[in-house]
């Protein structure tokens, strides 16, 4: 069988353990397994050894995983049925060196090897091992030459002893010839590959891909599914040699064959007592690893072949409050990821070195005191200003060398409101709805330009940035384009963050001006909430356009915007009750003036025309971002559970399908043994699929929060 590393936190150290899976993959080469099994030594141990690693648990280990082994209160039983499933398949060399590696928690590998050794055998003789004449070595090489122990299973007693199975069918695996990803890999991909959260670097969420076609979408039918942890889920799959990477509720990450929906491994994080878990919405693939943010602020790197855990390292403090919600960049051979929370003194971009894990720059995303920007909070201190939180990953030009990243806004929008009376400072609140262009290599911010200052609504320009090629005055420059909350897209010159122009659709009465050279909005001075009065903004705190990704083809130069077309009020609450922004007011949703009760809305735009080529509503708000293809189709997904299809020419609808449970991620497409697939995530429970349900009292969903993967192919 595969194994799979997990881990457990005992104190403040993470511990990795393993879960069985489905096959075996030590040496990623199947055929060999069954009679490796075979032909392996019986393990065993003696009775004076295992008594001699009960004397250094005792001192060592009790404290965190009890003295019995399976009462202990911040680690989990290391004896028992759950533990025997997690060890039953592997040679004794896995757990050595994991126990090796990580424990005592607060001195890992401070033990000799034999005393290691001693403990392996305390803990198998406590899971019903029996002692033998032999002592288990402490050399690694000899302990992988051993077989797994044998453990009954809990129910019908597991196979019998001694006997052997008939031949039975070995289906090919994908992992045999799973290739390093390299940056080339990363810069030029295969068509068949997805490799980041948006596929490219420039953050397209393109596919090259054709199979699948106007004429033939109608065929589209199921491949197959995957159940996922019950629960919220904004992840987008990446997909690397037909190999299918991802990331469930509880920080559960799993490994698929892309054609067969077979599970190939599975690595599940054991989070430390009071960290709830959350969304992820990207992973990243670079060499022979793949690269996972954690609901408690680390980031693991994991072999992509098997699962097993390379290292471990934290990106920022979760007991201070930060979290990660957005997901993983890798350029530049490093590991580039933003932290989320509403922490004194604001979040951080981390830069951890993709081979070793450690920490190589942070930037702060809220200007710091006596730094360029500094002056720019109100004149606040450091730990009363917050926010900057970065939502999703970012991407990376590899032309001028930059990875663009999109703090947001803040919730203490109370202390900005009004400015202060001191020469020199601002309340615009960088870097604040900025864009962020940092050199990968070192950290350094070459430019920043701040879509609008000091954002008093919670209407975030925090979203992609891709990276596109447009004929400005007759020539051709490099720009990076962006739309925030308001449906507004900002282009700025990709190497000096300049300000082009900008493209308003149409679904905001906030911004009543943007200066043509700067690009500085002005906003509307009657909705600046805070007064006591209500507000009424348009859009919705959720967006106009929510954190679901637009889509681009440069060859017509049409970026796909999932947008809803709602409203909201800005309620002054009463004095002592916290309101959703500290001016002292919540936000409740509304349909827009005019409404005609159709909320859902696509909308294909031309970057280099600035003219809208198709509209598609409906009347199901949108909960997914788009995805376009070479086939000419947009996929999109709704809150009345369906994932459709339409023309990327014109918008008509092409096909649906209805799914158990709200899609609330981008969709996917992907190649395999020579199809193209379609690949989507559901799971409600985000703010995106919550924010809008009142306005559609009809659509009912399921109240369980199911979650899955559903793969579609034609037929």
């Amino acid at each position: 069988m595969p194994v799979n590393l997990c881990s457990i936190r005992c104190g403040g150290a993470t511990v990795a353990c393993i879960r069985p899976v489905a096959w075996s993959l030590a040496a990623v080469v199947l055929a060999s397994a069954v009679a490796s099994a075979q032909t392996a030594t019986r393990l065993s141990f003696t009775e004076e050894q295992a008594e001699e690693g009960s004397v250094a648990y005792a001192e060592r280990c009790a404290s965190c995983h009890g003295e019995t082994l399976d009462d202990g209160e911040v680690a989990p039983p290391l004896k028992g049925a759950d533990f025997r499933e997690r060890w039953r398949a592997e040679t004794p060399e896995a757990l050595f060196n994991l126990t090796a590696d990580t424990m005592p928690q607060d001195q890992p590998g401070v033990l000799d090897e034999a005393t290691y050794a001693a403990v392996v055998a305390f803990m198998y003789r406590e899971n019903g091992s029996a002692a033998g004449s032999d002592p288990l070595p402490d050399d690694p090489a000899r302990l992988a030459g051993l077989a797994p122990p044998r453990w009954p299973r809990g129910q019908g007693g597991g196979l019998a002893p001694g006997a052997a199975l008939p031949p039975y069918p070995m289906a090919s695996n994908p992992l045999v010839g799973l290739r390093p990803v390299t940056d080339a890999m990363l810069e030029r991909p295969s068509p068949d590959d997805w490799l980041l959260w948006r596929r490219t670097y420039d953050a397209y969420g393109f596919s090259p891909l054709d199979q699948i076609t106007r004429s033939n979408v109608d065929d589209l039918r199921v491949a197959w599914s995957w159940s996922l942890p019950p629960g919220p889920n904004e992840s987008t799959p990446i997909v690397h040699d037909g190999v299918l990477f991802i990331h469930g509720y509880g920080d559960e990450v799993q490994a698929l064959d892309g054609a067969t929906g077979d599970l190939l491994w599975q690595y599940s994080r054991r989070l430390p007592r009071g960290t709830a878990p959350s969304v992820k919405r990207g992973m990243s693939l670079y060499g022979e690893r793949l690269y996972v943010p954690t609901s408690d602020a680390h980031i693991v790197a994991l072999e992509a072949r098997t699962g097993r855990v390379v290292w471990d390292k934290p990106a920022a403090d979760r007991e201070d409050g930060y979290r990660m919600t957005g997901g993983t960049l890798v350029a530049r051979g490093k590991v580039i990821v933003g932290t989320t929370g509403r922490v004194g003194g604001g979040n951080y971009i981390v830069a951890l070195d993709a081979e070793t894990g450690d920490v190589a720059w942070r930037f702060a995303t809220i200007a710091q005191p006596n730094a360029p920007g500094g002056n720019s909070w109100n004149g606040l201190p450091v730990e009363e200003r917050n926010g900057g939180s970065v939502w999703i990953p970012g991407s990376y030009d590899p032309v001028n060398n930059l990875a663009f990243f999109a703090p947001g806004n803040t919730y203490d929008t109370g202390p900005l409101r009004d400015p202060v009376s001191t020469p020199g400072v601002t309340n615009d609140a960088l870097y604040l709805d900025t864009t962020l262009a940092l050199n990968p290599d070192t950290g350094e911010l070459v430019w920043h330009f701040q879509h609008q200052a000091n954002g008093q609504w919670d209407l975030d320009w925090a979203f992609e940035r891709q990276i596109v090629d447009l004929t400005v005055g007759g020539e051709v420059k490099r720009l990076v384009v962006t739309t925030g909350k308001q449906a507004i897209f900002d282009f700025l010159d990709a190497a000096t963050g300049a300000y082009v122009s900008s493209i308003d659709l149409g679904l905001q009465n906030l911004v009543t001006a943007i200066d043509p050279v700067t690009g500085a909005k002005t906003t509307d001075p009657t909705l600046l909430p805070g007064d006591g009065q209500t507000k009424m903004v348009c859009p919705h705190v959720s967006g106009g356009r929510g954190w679901m990704p637009t889509s681009y083809d440069a060859r017509t130069k049409v970026v796909y915007v999932p947008m809803v077309e709602a409203c909201m009020d800005l309620v002054p609450v009463p004095d002592g009750e916290r309101g959703s922004l500290s001016s002292g007011v919540r936000w409740t949703v509304r349909p827009r003036p005019e409404s005609d009760g159709n909320y859902g809305r696509l909308e294909a735009v031309n970057l280099e025309t600035g003219e809208s080529t198709w509209i598609a509503r409906q009347r199901a708000p949108q909960t997914t971002g788009t995805l376009v293809t070479a086939g000419g189709l947009v996929f999109a997904g709704a809150l009345d559970r369906r994932i459709a299809a339409y023309d990327a020419g014109t918008g008509e609808p092409l096909w649906q399908t209805r799914l158990n449970e709200v899609p609330s991620a981008a969709p996917i497409t992907y190649g395999a043994n020579g199809r193209q697939y379609v690949a989507v995530i559901v799971g409600s429970g985000g703010y995106q699929s919550g924010s809008y349900g009142v306005m559609v009292p009809e659509i009912k969903n399921p109240p369980d929060r199911g979650a899955a993967l559903w793969v579609f192919e034609l037929k």
